[in-house]
């Protein structure tokens, strides 16, 4: 091995530990989060705070109903059009090396999966938000905690599937473009963490709305991170790239079927 590719695999194998730093340094803020209470007594005895009947003491009325019923259609949607392009793209992944020779272009198809994805949740995931409704951007992001999240998840598909359409043209192979996927991809994990959910805080089983969103998203959280670290083994050299090639398709196919059965 020459030197030059010596350093260029030891530089791999520290990005390496720096992701699974990352994500280990995360577990305990996982667990945490399993374990802490959603409601305490001093909220249950607030002033027009009734925990047992929804987020609100008040009844809500027909028009909110139907406006919060429309919200989790539309949440609900774009998990699983997200989950489907998803296992779109882990599915070429897998069987690309066998197509490719005959339609090279095969290996456009999983980056073009990402830029779909991030042009429908940065355009269209939330309806309120310019070009859908009436509010733009700027108020979104700086007034609404889900929708700044939202498009900063977009932006993350975005870059992810540039980078990767470009080096799947041979036009990107610098050690950054290789391990822009781990590196964002276990960051975007880590956010799945803290994602602001506010579309179980209605309705009489509000409580067990939330935790079910919140266990669905820790799975998302666990997979993706699983997807993050395989993909950046899979671009060290060694005895066991071969493997993880296929392994880190196979857990985007696993993240997309669980977003495919998401339900709030």
């Amino acid at each position: 091995m020459s030197q030059e590719a010596r350093k260029q695999k030891l530089n791999s194998v520290a990005v390496l530990f720096f992701i699974l730093a990352l994500f280990l340094s995360f577990s305990p803020f996982l667990a945490a989060q399993q374990n802490t209470p959603q409601s305490s007594p001093e909220m249950q005895d607030m002033p027009g705070m009734d925990m047992s009947h929804g987020s609100m003491s008040m009844e809500e009325t027909p028009a909110q109903q139907a406006k919060h019923l429309a919200d989790k259609r539309e949440s609900e949607f774009n998990h699983h059009l997200a989950g489907f392009l998803v296992i779109v793209a882990g599915f070429f992944l897998l069987i690309q090396d066998r197509l490719a020779k005959r339609w090279p272009g095969v290996r456009y198809v999983w980056p073009s999966c990402f830029l779909l994805a991030g042009v429908y949740l940065a355009l269209f995931s939330d309806t309120e938000i310019w070009p859908m409704g009436p509010q733009t951007l700027w108020f979104a992001v700086r007034n609404n905690p889900e929708d700044l999240q939202h498009k900063v998840f977009a932006l993350i598909l975005l870059f992810l599937g540039a980078v990767e359409l470009q080096r799947a043209r041979g036009k990107l192979k610098s050690l950054w473009s290789a391990w822009a996927f781990p590196v964002l991809g276990m960051v975007g994990a880590i956010m799945l963490l803290f994602h602001h959910h506010s579309a179980g805080m209605h309705g009489a089983h509000h409580m067990e709305v939330m935790e079910h969103i919140k266990s669905e998203h820790l799975g998302f959280a666990i997979v993706g991170g699983g997807v993050a670290l395989t993909k950046g083994i899979s671009e060290i050299e060694g005895g066991w790239q071969g493997v993880f090639k296929k392994v880190w398709p196979a857990l985007m196919i696993v993240l997309g079927i669980l977003l495919m059965f998401y339900t709030e």
